[in-house]
């Protein structure tokens, strides 16, 4: 398992620059996702470790050996598409092994590794049929097995779980989980969807108009997120943002905007004494924002739409224009078009410069 280091790579298409020089270390053993938009250049950052595209400039190393001129064969990688590319006329033990059998591994080793694996994936039952017999997660399995049965130092996966519906990628997910603590290899996981990224990394790589905008931990980007960026795409519900002023009373720093005016908490009003009326955007996570007013700062909110979803409800609200979302039990007596004062976590909310969309 190689040690993994992109070194100012970058990659154009012609005049049209779609990654600035990236720096990105990838530690041993490390389960990495990248997640972005569409056309943030995940996909082309991976397709460039696999050697499916050529570097424009930079360089990637596996333990400090250069490798943008191996052929994708002389990485030591396997990966596992969007799509299946399974051949509808093997069955499943054959599409598994089909990279073993061109290497002329001996049978016997083909047939121990194949059901090892189909086991892991709890297909060891289907080997027999062809792609045509399995349901979208069965082949998906299969996909993911004749990657697994190669037994490569570092496995890539671009967005294996998109074509699944919700309650099949759901099962995946945890399926993935499971077999990453199982498996002691390099993976590099690329999603458009932070849940993914956020259930199966042991780090995140989030990535914006082909630039890395933070990269850490699941919590580490929850909680501390860098930019304005960070903080809408990383958490479900997203968070809520809405325009204020900072404003300074005495040493009490506030936040202040249509239909609102809260006060910041004390490590950050410390953080920004002497501020003068400045222009920002606050950062407040639904989940931020409590049903009893007295577990918090007041904030009044006109309830427009409860979305019932279980246990949980996402409230709809206005204060004056602008839109913000409350996560809370359903069996709660709020109701859609009522106006109720909420309590709000200060030391959760964030304040963001609303020039740059730097984090305060």
């Amino acid at each position: 398992m190689p040690k993994i280091v992109f070194d100012k790579v970058e990659k154009s298409f012609g005049p049209v620059n779609v990654l600035p020089p990236i720096n990105l270390t990838l530690e041993d053993g490390e389960f990495t996702v990248l997640v972005g938009p569409s056309g943030c250049g995940k996909s082309t950052t991976l397709r460039i470790l696999a050697g499916l595209e050529t570097l424009s400039g930079g360089e990637i190393f596996f333990d400090d050996k250069p490798i943008s001129r191996l052929e994708p064969k002389e990485r030591d990688i396997a990966m596992v598409f969007q799509d299946y590319a399974l051949y509808p006329h093997m069955n499943i033990a054959k599409n598994m092994s089909f990279a073993l059998r061109l290497a002329r591994v001996p049978k016997a080793e083909i047939t121990e590794k194949v059901q090892r694996v189909a086991d892991m994936l709890n297909i060891g039952h289907l080997l027999e049929r062809k792609p045509a017999e399995l349901s979208g997660g069965q082949r998906q399995r299969v996909a993911m097995g004749r990657a697994l049965v190669r037994d490569a130092g570092t496995f890539l996966f671009d967005e294996p779980l998109s074509n699944l519906d919700a309650k099949l990628r759901a099962k995946m997910r945890t399926e993935l989980a499971e077999m990453r603590d199982v498996i002691d290899k390099n993976m590099v996981y690329v999603t458009h969807d932070q849940v993914e990224a956020m259930t199966l990394g042991d780090r995140i790589v989030v990535m914006n108009e082909g630039i890395i905008q933070q990269q850490g931990s699941p919590e580490e980007l929850f909680k501390t997120p860098v930019n304005q960026f960070v903080a809408g795409f990383i958490g479900s519900p997203t968070m809520n943002f809405v325009e204020g002023k900072l404003l300074q009373e005495s040493d009490q720093v506030w936040v202040q905007g249509d239909g609102y005016k809260l006060p910041l908490d004390a490590e950050t009003s410390a953080r920004l004494p002497g501020t003068a009326a400045r222009d920002v955007t606050l950062g407040i996570r639904p989940s931020s924002l409590l049903v009893d007013p007295a577990a918090g700062a007041p904030i009044e909110l006109k309830v427009v739409v409860s979305e019932y979803l279980g246990a949980q409800s996402v409230l709809v609200t206005h204060c004056g224009a602008q839109e913000l979302l409350v996560e809370t039990p359903s069996d709660g007596p709020i109701k859609a078009g009522t106006a109720q004062t909420f309590g709000v976590i200060t030391k959760e909310m964030m304040i963001f410069d609303k020039a740059s969309g730097l984090r305060v």
